[in-house]
Order: structure tokens, then sequence, then C-alpha cells
């Protein structure tokens, strides 16, 4: 009798990581087709960022940031923030936003003591409004690693936006 309990505990264990698997590889291959799909509409993919049900993808391309399929005009993005636990400590405010706004920080420390449970966002705010791009409260630096990309990407953008703008009020000079 033990050994027929036995087998049917074995059998019933097999049958549940044959589930797991499944569901595993299930998820793997959506992840896959999710990544596979933004890249063939041309978009770079800056970070996968968890939610509470799945992940969502924050990607770019020449026009527009996604987070998920929510977008957001490049040419519209005034500022961007990282925020923990909602306050900020760093950002980068673009010469065409309005100058009166105060200045976070703009440099974004490492901060591997302390802070491993708060909350890290990345507050993208155009002439339109504000999105909050919620990259999370996980351990181990890796909500603060998310946050880093999507900010840099944001970052990266208003610079060179606001390069080229320098560089034709330059050349207006010049010329007139």
């Amino acid at each position: 009798m033990r050994d027929v309990f036995a087998a049917m505990v074995a059998i019933v264990l097999l049958v549940v990581a044959a589930s797991l698997a499944t569901t595993l590889q299930q998820y793997r291959r959506r992840r896959e087709h999710a990544r596979d799909s933004e890249r063939a509409l041309g978009r770079r993919i800056v970070a996968e960022i968890p939610t509470e049900t799945d992940l969502a993808l924050f990607s770019e391309d020449a026009k527009r940031f996604y987070y998920g399929e929510q977008g957001i005009d490049k040419d519209l993005v005034a500022a961007v923030r990282v925020l923990i636990n909602g306050a900020p400590i760093a950002g980068y405010v673009s010469r065409r936003a309005d100058t009166r706004a105060a200045l976070p920080a703009t440099s974004f420390e490492d901060r591997p003591e302390g802070i491993a449970r708060d909350r890290w966002d990345v507050a993208i705010e155009t002439v339109t409004g504000t999105t909050l791009i919620e990259c999370g409260a996980i351990r181990e630096r890796v909500s603060q690693e998310l946050a880093r990309a999507v900010f840099e990407a944001v970052k990266r953008t208003l610079e060179a936006r606001d390069a080229a703008v320098a560089r034709r009020e330059a050349n207006d000079k010049q010329v007139g």
C-alpha cells in the first residue's frame, strides 16, 4: 500500500512539474513574441518593466517612446526625472522647457545601501502632461537599473535635441 501511495505522489509531482514547465515555456514564448513585435515595428527595447500582471516594454523609435501601448512623442518631452518614493533624485530639463521650473539634481548616483526596497519611478514630463513609468521596488537594485535605463534613454534624446537647437541658434547668429 505504501508503494502505491508513493507511486501516486510521484506521478502527481511529475504532472505538476510538467505543467509548470509548460506554463513557463508559454510565458517565455509570449515575451519573445512581444519583443519580436517591437523590433518588427522598428523600435529599440530599452527596458522590460514588471507590472502587477506581466512585463511592460519601454521602447523607442525615431519619433516616440512607448510604455506598453502608450506612446510619448519625443518632440513634446520637456523633462525627465528619477523618483524614489516620489522624491526626485535626478533629472534633466530641456532648454525648451520653462526655465522657471526648479531643477533637480542632474546626476544619477549609485545608491546600493539603504534603499533596496524603495519605490523607483521615472516621470517623463511633456507639454501635455506627465507620464509615470513605475519601475517598482524590487530588491537587489533591479528597479534602480530599470529606472536608470529609462532615464538615460530619455535624457539622451533631450540632450541631442538641445544640442541641435543650440547648433541651429549658433548658425542663425552667424548668418544674421
